[in-house]
This record gives C-alpha cells, sequence and structure tokens, in this order.
C-alpha cells in the first residue's frame, strides 16, 4: 500500500504537476516510472470497469492542470505535501496548511470535482483487487496482520473498549481514514491516514467528523484555526490519565448524569478534548459503566467478595490497582478500578 502511495507521488509531481505544454501521451508522460506504465498501460487494454475512474481521472486532471497558473500549481504541491503529512497536521504543525475539496474548488470546479472522483475511489475494493494493481503492491490483509501482531491489547485503539478481530478470526476490522477521505484530498490511499477501528467507533461515532476542525465551533475553519488530536501511528505512547467522580448513594439505578469524567495529563488536553469529542466517549464510558453487565456488576463483584470471601474493600483494591497496572484493556481496567474507587468513596460498599 505504501509502494501505491509512492505511484501517486509520482503521479502527482512528475506527471500532472509537469503538464504544461505537453500532451496525454502515456508511453512519454510515465516513462520515468516503468512499473507504473506498465499497469496504466494493462488497464488500459483490460477495459475493466473497476479501471475507469482512475484512467480517466489520470487524463482529466492532466488536462485540468495544465491550464492553472504557476502559483496555483505551487500551492498544490505544498497543500499534497501537506495533507499527507497527517503527523503534522495534527500536531498542528505550522509548517503545514490542510487543504479541503472546497478550497481546491476556489482554484477550479473541475479540478476539485475530478480530484475527489480519483482519490475517494483510490480505496475500493473494486480498484485495490484487480490483479494489475494487487500483483505488484500486495494486499492490506498483509498491513492488518502486522497491526494486530503489535496491537497486543486486543482492543481498539481508539476507544479501549471494544474488541477487535485478530489472529483467531477469517475478517479483519474495517480501516478508518482518519482525515474523513470525503472532504481532504491527496491522502485516501495514505496508510498514515488509515488505521483499523472497532465498527462502534468507526460506523457509530467518528463517521466522517474532521479530528483537525471541531464541527461545534463553526468558527474554527473560518478563522484557519485547527485543534490538535492524536496520531495514530505515534511511536510514543500516550498516557491517559482517568478520575471518576460519582453522584449517587444507590449503586442500582446509577444513572450517566451521576458520573464525572476527568481526563488528563493538562499537557494533553487539547488531543484530549478532540478525543473525546471526536469518538463519543465520554457518553460510551459513562454507559459502560451503568449497564447491568459492565459497571454494575462490576459493584457486584466487589460486593460479593466482601459479603462472601470476608475481604475488605481495601484489600479488593490494593488487587485491581494491581491488575490495572499490568493489564489496564483487560476487563477494561483502566475504566473499572476508577470508577470502583468512585463508588468506594461513596461508600457503596459498606456492609
Amino acid at each position: 500500500m505504501e509502494k501505491m502511495q509512492w505511484y501517486i507521488n509520482f503521479i502527482f509531481f512528475e506527471v500532472w504537476c509537469k503538464a504544461k505544454g505537453k500532451d496525454y501521451v502515456i508511453e512519454e508522460l510515465f516513462s520515468g516510472n516503468e512499473e507504473l506504465c506498465e499497469i496504466i498501460t494493462e488497464l488500459h487494454y483490460s477495459q475493466h470497469k473497476g479501471a475507469d475512474f482512475f484512467l480517466a481521472g489520470l487524463q482529466h486532471i492532466f488536462e485540468d492542470f495544465k491550464i492553472l497558473e504557476n502559483t496555483d500549481i505551487e500551492n498544490l504541491k505544498h497543500w499534497y505535501r501537506s495533507n499527507n503529512r497527517v503527523d503534522l497536521l495534527c500536531a498542528k504543525d505550522p509548517s503545514v496548511s490542510p487543504v479541503t475539496y472546497n478550497d481546491i474548488e476556489k482554484l477550479s470546479d473541475k479540478l476539485s470535482h475530478h480530484l475527489k472522483d480519483f482519490f475517494k475511489n483510490l480505496y475500493s475494493q473494486s480498484f485495490l483487487s484487480l490483479t494489475s494493481i494487487s500483483s505488484r503492491i500486495g494486499q492490506i490483509e498483509n498491513h492488518y496482520t502486522d497491526f494486530i501482531s503489535k496491537n497486543a491489547s486486543g482492543k481498539c485503539p481508539f476507544c479501549g473498549i471494544n474488541n477487535v478481530k485478530g489472529n483467531y478470526h477469517s475478517k479483519r476490522e474495517a480501516y478508518d481514514h482518519y482525515l474523513p477521505k470525503g472532504k481532504y484530498p491527496f491522502n485516501s490511499i495514505n496508510f498514515r491516514n488509515l488505521a483499523p477501528a472497532c465498527n462502534e467507533c468507526n460506523s457509530s461515532y467518528k463517521l466522517a467528523q474532521d479530528p483537525l476542525y471541531n464541527a461545534k465551533d463553526p468558527l474554527l475553519p473560518q478563522t484557519g484555526g485547527i485543534r490538535k488530536s492524536f496520531y495514530p501511528y505515534q511511536v510514543n505512547q500516550y498516557t491517559i490519565e482517568f478520575k471518576i467522580t460519582l453522584d449517587s448513594h444507590d449503586w442500582n439505578n446509577i444513572q450517566p448524569a451521576d458520573i464525572e469524567l476527568q481526563t488528563g495529563p493538562d499537557e494533553l488536553r487539547e488531543e484530549l478534548d478532540t478525543w473525546l469529542d471526536v469518538y463519543g466517549i465520554d457518553e460510551r464510558y459513562k454507559a459502560k459503566c451503568c449497564t447491568k453487565n459492565d459497571g454494575k456488576y462490576w459493584i457486584e463483584q466487589v460486593l460479593d467478595e466482601c459479603q462472601n470471601d470476608g475481604r475488605t474493600p481495601e484489600q479488593i483494591f490494593n488487587t485491581l490497582a494491581r491488575q490495572a497496572k499490568l493489564k489496564p484493556y483487560a476487563d477494561v481496567n483502566f475504566l473499572k478500578f476508577p470508577f470502583l474507587e468512585a463508588c468506594n468513596n461513596k461508600r457503596l460498599f459498606d456492609v
């Protein structure tokens, strides 16, 4: 897949950006990349419908670039590089400037339309499974196998509470475009912008939400202000702190409104706020603490051990603290421990 991105880099910089004064002749334009030239030739003669958008897009966008001003082309080069530096965009690095299809529309309606059709369809099974493509770049399953070998927790890396399919499954999770492919051009095939996520994160909460801009603050896009967000492929792990405060004395009837969830550390405040917003974390974590087979069962376990095993809440919490540190994602210990601690502070375990 990284090889596919390499092909697209060549197409953008060596073909489209150099379109002025040239005719669209495949053998000449793609002579600098023999393998890509072979792919285009094979697709052209195969007449496979899955390749129609690709072949048509190559030429349409080439013709669009031919009539652009040199300054516009330089801007597009900067935007292309920026949109593919997902790490810098997430960090709000001033050296990059994210661009949307709406921005490109100001240069050319046709170019924006052609780019959107091209890049949205690049990441499609009908295209990537074509023999001419897959035989040269491999399959996305290879990346997923590598992902699950490193994601030892077996949990979704975005919410931490749902399981993701692993070695014992014949299926895999879908990949989410972290920066929505319907909004941002140039990075739909870039694996720095693609990450496996559980179905609830991908299809119920995040959907097409934009980690760079807060949709609840309509002034941000107009002022050019963006927010920091967690970069999915960050090498250094993020350590998130949780504290729960409970406002209820009846454990059988705890409601989400009774729970206050606080996150830290403060130096990650902006990234945390983005994460909480985009993935509905506050709602989902509170719901888990309130459901019968999660939060309320955790309370029942503690009460059962106190009443029938003669253990004190302090002894139980010492065990939980150790388990949460060793295995934070098992049984959602990272959430379970602060929740039960909040229950203890409310003296819900007094027997």
